[in-house]
């Protein structure tokens, strides 16, 4: 898979212990928008997806992730890889946090399902959006959280920027 980017903020300490957590994120693209998972506590979007467990293929884990937060369903048939983005930095409990995240362009059935949202994600009042790109970069470049997830807000705009820049919403 392409790197897309590398985010390294450096503020770690070097040789100290990591904690790795892969994740797989969707890109869904409908009619021009983009679906978004939107935090109502935080006022931020992201890409559906989440975690990759020990047991899973990253593609299972896209569908799995994919169903929880948003209640949609993604086609696996239509599953095609997109691109990596490489996240390290200060983790919250070890030194250090590394996240490969791997973007997965696919598509949906129509109907939607319910959300089954961890306790967090519960409390931050997950929600989907299908919304233009450029609305979901402004909110998340105007948002500030703390450092651990501030990265985050960055990472999400730069892909969809690449995105934009890529054609994948009309225009070049």
């Amino acid at each position: 898979m392409r790197i897309l980017f590398e985010m390294d903020k450096k503020d770690y300490i070097p040789n100290g212990s990591v904690f790795s957590r892969p994740s797989a994120r969707a890109i869904i693209i409908k009619d021009g928008k983009i679906a978004m998972v939107y935090s109502k506590k935080y006022n931020y979007y992201k890409f559906p997806g989440g975690g990759i467990e020990a047991d899973e293929c990253m593609e299972d884990a896209l569908i799995r992730e994919v169903l929880e937060e948003t209640g949609l369903c993604v086609v696996k048939s239509s599953i095609q890889e997109y691109g990596q983005v490489h996240r390290v930095q200060k983790g919250t409990k070890e030194d250090i946090f590394i996240q490969d995240n791997y973007y997965f362009l696919c598509c949906v059935k129509e109907d939607l399902e319910q959300q089954k949202l961890d306790t967090y994600e519960a409390e931050e009042g997950f929600t989907l959006e299908f919304l233009k790109p450029q609305f979901a970069i402004d909110v998340n470049r105007k948002t500030v959280l703390d450092d651990f997830r501030q990265i985050i807000l960055e990472r999400e705009a730069l892909v969809l920027e690449l995105l934009i820049q890529e054609g994948y919403f009309g225009g070049k």
